[in-house]
């Protein structure tokens, strides 16, 4: 029985990169474009049929395992009569060969043969077949690339389906390039288009790693006249339906999630798209993905151990991918062995600025820590509010020691308005149970007990108004703390950088990398608007 399949056929050719982002009208490229139309014209080609599937059809990557036991013929060079086709379909490739002999029977002339050749390009997409291997050998399978829908495929030539009117280059370098012509980068770079799967995979994992543990996945509001769940600048909109109010879109799904708790469903989880209205850089972009979940009488301590189990799983597993399919990817030098590191957050920031922190809960304190930092000679961050200059010293002094993963523990009460909190048994301060992984520097994950008292609640909201700037005021979600009332039992809570997770075990240092079409500046670059740098 022979088998029918669909690629991209990816024979030789070259392009120069620049030639991708030169003007639409003026460029030579267009011309091309042109002269490539007219080409397929002239030779009769319908150039965008409809496919009509086949029992017989079969990937590139079904086909190698189907055939990967069967001998190698003989070195052979291409020539008039025998044409070697490099094909690639879903990342799998698969050399075949069109022996024009073959089809003199079937009345196919040498002519149309060569005319067949000669119209296709690197990036064409055709399908063709194969009649029955008579000896065994892989070249004899590698006879067609057939149309399922024709009869006696093995007696016609390779179809094509789409053409590509474009010049696929060999490759591309240039970032810009890359960025503004994604489906060309995918089509060439082979760790483009391994992030992206190994993304789905880290993805996919995740998810499991939570169903397993009978967690229930949900989708919460993206859209809401709140955004609540963080301190963050939200994207305002408006609703058609409400013109008199303004809509944000959601800087977290916290509130939500927790407002299942309260209705019963102990483990909850959420994967998807978070909005901040701030700034671009490596690892930040406004629109970013996260993972949430919360699980009813899970302790701190029970985060953390669950937190180690999912990435040293995860460290294993990925590997595993990148041996067998995604070689093109760095690997990491991480080591994931548990149990992680910890560093306490105020001890750590007390010995490495060498003095104590003043009364973190005294009214003045936002003043006491920005002479610190006018002592030290650091330059405070714009907005100095409490939260933000504790935050900086964080990034100062405890990130940068965070090369392997570990957990900064115990924050100030002031940075964790929706976590429990306490007093910190050696410093009397006001902390939060609460805890995040850092890996390369970078913040991955965040969670704490979740704050279940109401009346708590409210003075850390009340408290949290007032640390906002001009512009970014807020109000306090009422309806929150009226759900608060009905019983939020003892809950963890934990939140997920998917975006960051995927840098880390795909070995990229910049957050586009990882997003299918890049970060916001490169999205808006898309539309033809050239986006400035700031």
């Amino acid at each position: 029985m022979g088998y029918a399949l669909h690629a991209r056929l990816y024979s030789v050719g070259r392009a120069a990169d620049t030639a991708l982002l030169a003007d639409p009208v003026e460029n030579p490229r267009r011309i091309d474009v042109q002269q490539r139309i007219q080409e397929l014209r002239d030779a009769g080609a319908n150039m965008y049929p409809s496919v009509v599937t086949d029992a017989r059809s079969v990937t590139c990557r079904d086909f190698r395992q189907r055939y990967a036991k069967l001998k190698p013929e003989e070195s052979r060079i291409a020539g008039s009569r025998l044409v070697f086709f490099d094909l690639v379909q879903d990342g799998h490739h698969v050399q075949v060969l069109c022996n024009s002999r073959k089809l003199d029977p079937s009345g196919v002339s040498s002519e149309e043969f060569k005319q067949f050749y000669r119209i296709l390009r690197r990036g064409d997409i055709f399908c063709g077949s194969n009649p029955q291997s008579p000896t065994g050998h892989i070249a004899d399978l590698f006879k067609l690339l057939p149309a399922p829908h024709i009869e006696r495929l093995e007696e016609k030539l390779p179809k094509l389906l789409s053409p590509s009117l474009h010049r696929l280059p060999e490759e591309l370098r240039d970032r810009a390039t890359r960025i503004h012509n994604r489906q060309a980068d995918l089509l060439v770079n082979p760790r483009a288009a391994h992030v992206l799967r190994l993304r789905s995979y880290i993805i996919q994992y995740l998810r499991n790693f939570l169903l397993n543990d009978q967690f229930v996945e949900v989708n919460t509001p993206i859209l809401a006249d709140i955004a609540g769940g963080a301190i963050a600048r939200p994207f305002k909109t408006s609703a058609t339906e409400f013109p008199d109010r303004t809509i944000t879109l959601r800087i977290a799904p916290e509130l939500w999630l927790k407002r299942l708790i309260l209705g019963g469903i102990d483990r909850v989880f959420e994967i998807g798209p978070s909005f901040r209205n701030e700034g671009l850089d490596a690892t930040h972009n406004p629109e970013f993905t996260t993972c949430e979940f919360y699980k009813s009488f899970a302790s701190l301590e029970d985060l953390i151990h669950m937190t180690e189990t999912l990435f040293s799983g995860l460290a294993v597993h990925v590997q595993q991918l990148k041996d067998a399919q995604f070689s093109s990817l760095p690997n990491w030098d991480v080591d994931f062995t548990t149990p992680f590191r910890r560093i306490d957050f105020i001890p750590a920031i007390e010995n490495a600025i060498g003095q104590p922190l003043p009364d973190l809960g005294a009214p003045a304190a936002a003043s006491d820590v920005l002479r610190i930092f006018q002592t030290l000679n650091i330059e405070p961050p714009t907005s100095t509010t409490l939260p933000r200059l504790l935050d900086h010293l964080s990034s100062l002094y405890l990130e940068p020691l965070c090369v392997s993963p570990t957990f900064i523990t115990h924050h100030p009460e002031c940075l964790s308005p929706l976590a429990k909190s306490s007093s910190h048994v050696e410093n009397n301060q006001a902390v939060s149970s609460r805890v995040e992984l850092f890996i390369g520097g970078r913040e991955i994950v965040n969670a704490y007990e979740e704050e279940n008292s109401p009346f708590e609640q409210r003075r850390k909201f009340e408290e949290q108004l007032t640390w906002r700037d001009e512009e970014n005021r807020d109000t306090i979600d009422e309806s929150y703390l009226e759900a608060l009332e009905w019983g939020l039992p003892p809950t963890g809570g934990w939140g997920l950088g998917v975006d960051r997770l995927c840098m880390v075990f795909c070995g990229v240092q910049r957050i586009n990398e990882v997003l299918s079409f890049g970060n916001l500046r490169n999205v808006v670059g898309l539309t033809g608007r050239e986006c400035p740098r700031r």
